[in-house]
């Protein structure tokens, strides 16, 4: 029930601040104009079917309630932009780019912050922790955008090693996804870091170790389990914020994703295609939330037992 409140609010927000920029939303030329890849017919029948939707003619409330009736169905009309293509079919398209580059992202931040934030946790206070805690502090204070263009400039200007943008294959991925990759392994060291520590402080892991066990058993088979918690609460959102929030590495890449769509429907004002990808972002973090929720249980059987009581 929270779920839906909060879509429908983000929703209303939305097409509320739509509404109060300057300009209509059913501007023909405007239509005329920002439309690719279309021919005269179907950029035509497009804008017969955005009139009939959300023409000047039609009040702010209904055209509201025609786009929620839509979003319900899966039937959001097509875009302004893109006359040609149904908003509902660029999000479909689009999303597992997005998709494809925030998981990515995420295996890479786990492969590298697991490893760091273990070793700086083990050495707490030394030469080791301080050096690896002032490295992943460094890459979090470096936005991802422009981390991208550091990228391009090593990678592709001086280096050549790299095609500079585009969607054709795995070396088109390596530099975005290091890009988005870089601040969450900061984040995520910096909490394995802390978990660890926190864990290794237990008396269970002092039993462990008095009994024989060796460091690595210990580490993996007490320490670790027992840190995933508070990891996974942050992977999560942050898995949730490189899905929806690859605005500036896909425009800069020149990635066919959700983010390039966004902002192209943000600066031609296409509300069909703003509202519909806000929506789906908002979507996306909600189930994101409720997925890490329901993990709780399945990494910590207590967490089940103090639901239950």
């Amino acid at each position: 029930m929270r779920a839906i409140i909060t879509l429908w609010l983000v929703s209303l927000l939305t097409f509320v601040m739509l509404q109060l920029a300057p300009g209509s939303f059913a501007d023909i030329s405007a239509i005329t104009s920002g439309a690719t890849m279309t021919s005269q017919g179907q950029r035509d029948e497009a804008i017969s079917s955005i009139q009939s939707r959300y023409g000047d003619d039609i009040p702010a409330w209904q055209q509201y309630l025609i786009f929620m009736k839509g979003a319900v169905t899966w039937d959001m009309g097509p875009s302004y932009k893109y006359p040609s293509r149904s908003v509902e079919e660029i999000i479909s398209g689009a999303f597992p780019v997005s998709a494809s580059l925030g998981i990515l992202a995420v295996i890479v931040a786990l492969v590298i912050a697991v490893p760091i934030g273990v070793a700086a946790a083990r050495k707490r206070n030394g030469w080791l922790d301080n050096t690896l805690m002032f490295i992943v502090t460094a890459l979090h204070s470096v936005p991802n955008y422009l981390m991208g263009v550091f990228l391009i400039l090593l990678l592709v200007g001086a280096m050549h090693l790299l095609p500079s943008g585009g969607w054709d294959g795995p070396r088109n991925m390596v530099m975005p996804v290091i890009a988005l990759a870089a601040g969450p392994t900061a984040v995520l060291a910096r909490y394995v870091r802390s978990a660890v520590i926190e864990t290794l402080r237990e008396d269970y892991v002092t039993t462990a170790i008095a009994k024989g066990g060796s460091p690595v058993t210990v580490m993996t088979r007490h320490v670790l389990r027992n840190s995933l918690i508070p990891v996974v609460t942050v992977v999560g959102p942050i898995m949730a914020s490189l899905i929806s929030g690859t605005v500036f590495i896909e425009t800069l890449f020149r990635i066919p994703g959700l983010g390039t769509y966004f902002t192209g429907a943000a600066t031609s004002r296409d509300m069909p295609l703003l509202m519909g990808t806000t929506l789906f972002f908002a979507a996306i973090l909600i189930l994101t939330n409720v997925l890490v929720d329901l993990s709780y249980g399945f990494l910590d059987p207590r967490t089940r037992i103090e639901r239950t009581s």
